[in-house]
């Protein structure tokens, strides 16, 4: 079947150009960080820098242009078109949707950051005296700024571009077939064959990263509740990432509607728990207050923060923060977005954009505000001492504001199953995403491939937890991968903005403006066979 390899029963269906080398660069990196890792994080730390300081100001102005042009899709002529056929209805309900997004999109990185970032920018902010007034004010506007519609944006438009061309368009649930406008059938040749890699090589190291760091806070949280707990012991980790990969691999088992559906309405449902306990036992109409003024500094000062490029001001902080938070979001969004497709059928392009993109960011502000602004206000009007917990251990900070709340062995306990339902969701969302590729788009991907990729991801985890240690820097194997991962967004974002012209080109086919191209037709299982699209053109 033209490159794809399958059985009757369905039990293997591979890509093999996309998975075989896939699994092959993920398997080398892992060997090299074992032998040479010194030497890789060297390497890599170098070209990181390289990219920060020299195409800095293209991460910056891409993202802004990606946010405007997501926008604009919302408010254009083609906000009708609908993601499937177009008596097609959404196949999750709204709320269970919004669960789905929300836990793939931000998850553990939310409750990693969310009370250590304003404390971090209010300690040593970039263009303000530091544990001011000012400096709060300016912490909180950043935090949104790294967490608000930009990220979402980018998130957004993979997901829809995915949506659009797989389930109006039919053709495969891959990122190569975005690129069918302006590639024709060279999709199904070598060029595809290296996008969809390279979207793999990146989820997997995305997702094995937010297992490091998801894994590093429960540890925190366990030495935290339990002293007698090691606080810093790799066989522990390795141990829990072990446990979390078994529960991840069964959900990813079960699929999207029972495994992945139900944990997701789960983090959502305790998030909204513990949200719900720190805005009332905490100072209520401060965290309110806040939220709003937070708001309209965002909005207020929104230009001027997405095109600042710190011309006039040492660049490192920028570097550190918001450039590295672009290039992330750009990694990630691969995984993210092929997610996001693959829980939006039915929906408009209109609702689509609406959804994903001022829906989540309005939460996260919200739960910001509520988890970032209790530590601020412990710190400045309360009893102190969130600065000093932050710079010990940032994935410990979240247990220390915790215990200034009563029930905080409740409330520690529930944090901590808040973030394993994260955990077990980005590695469920991630390996589903990562089978969809390699197997050439099927939407439905053999149950033994998804344990696979379950089980590949927690062992790149724990392999490059173990490397950190050798190296006596606990999270210099994270390090590692998660500045590999960062260079590679920089080839990405010129993808995501042909991804762009693709996308209008394809809209354009689709509402008559430009002659439309035949694509592949589904069969009657859902199945997608790879050469259609050359016989249809060869049959024209």
């Amino acid at each position: 079947m033209n490159g794809t390899t399958e059985d009757n029963s369905k039990r293997f269906v591979i890509e093999p150009f996309v998975f075989f080398p896939a699994a092959a660069l993920i398997g080398l990196f892992v060997l090299v960080g074992v032998v040479a890792t010194e030497w890789l994080a060297e390497a890599v730390g170098e070209v990181q820098a390289f990219i920060t300081e020299t195409f800095g100001w293209f991460y910056i102005i891409s993202v802004g242009f990606i946010l405007l042009f997501v926008c604009w899709l919302m408010f254009s002529r083609f906000g009708g078109i609908v993601l499937g056929d177009d008596d097609e209805e959404p196949e999750f309900n709204d709320l269970t949707w919004f669960a789905m997004l929300f836990s793939a999109g931000m998850g553990i990185g939310l409750l990693f950051f969310s009370v250590a970032e304003p404390i971090m920018h209010y300690s040593s902010p970039p263009r303000a005296e530091a544990e001011t007034v000012l400096a709060a004010k300016r912490a909180m506007n950043i935090t949104f700024f790294h967490w608000g519609l930009h990220p979402w944006a980018v998130y957004s438009l993979v997901g829809l571009a995915l949506a659009f061309f797989a389930y109006r368009r039919k053709l495969p649930l891959t990122i190569r077939s975005v690129f069918y406008p302006l590639l024709g059938k060279k999709i199904h040749g070598p060029i595809g064959h290296v996008i969809d890699t390279t979207a793999v090589v990146s989820t997997m190291f995305g997702v094995a990263t937010s297992l490091g760091l998801g894994v590093m806070q429960i540890n925190s949280g366990l030495h935290y509740v339990f002293p007698g707990v090691p606080e810093d012991s790799v066989w522990l980790r390795i141990g829990l990432i072990a446990i979390i990969t078994t529960i991840a691999t069964i959900s990813v088992v079960s699929g999207v509607n029972v495994g992945i559906r139900r944990l997701s309405e789960l983090n959502v449902s305790l998030g909204l728990l513990m949200c719900a306990f720190l805005l009332i036992a905490g100072p209520t109409v401060w965290i309110i207050r806040l939220f709003v003024q937070s708001i309209g500094h965002y909005l207020q000062n929104l230009p001027e923060t997405t095109l600042w490029t710190a011309t006039f001001e040492a660049s490192d902080w920028l570097g550190g923060w918001t450039i590295f938070y672009w290039a992330w979001w750009i990694a990630w969004s691969p995984f993210v977005g092929m997610f996001v497709a693959r829980v939006s059928r039915g929906r408009t392009v209109r609702q689509f954009v609406f959804g994903t993109l001022f829906c989540p960011t309005l939460a996260t502000f919200f739960w910001l505000s509520i988890f970032g602004g209790s530590a601020l206000h412990e710190e400045m009007m309360g009893a102190g001492g969130i600065v000093a917990a932050v710079n010990e251990s940032v994935p410990e900070s979240l247990f220390v504001l915790l215990e200034r709340f009563p029930f905080a062995a409740i409330t520690s306990v529930v944090a901590l199953v808040v973030i394993t339902s994260f955990f077990v969701t980005s590695s469920d969302s991630g390996s589903l995403v990562i089978d969809i590729i390699t197997s050439g788009g099927d939407p439905d991907p053999p149950v033994i491939q998804r344990i696979f990729w379950a089980v590949t991801e927690g062992a790149v985890a724990a392999t490059l937890l173990y490397t950190g240690y050798q190296m006596g820097t606990p999270d210099g194997g994270l390090r590692a991968l998660q500045t590999a991962s960062i260079t590679t967004a920089l080839p990405f974002t010129i993808v995501l903005l042909w991804m762009c012209w693709s996308l209008v080109e394809g809209f354009r086919r689709e509402i008559g403006e430009l002659p439309t191209t035949k694509v592949p037709s589904r069969s009657d299982d859902g199945e997608v066979a790879l050469g259609t699209v050359e016989q249809a053109e060869e049959g024209e």
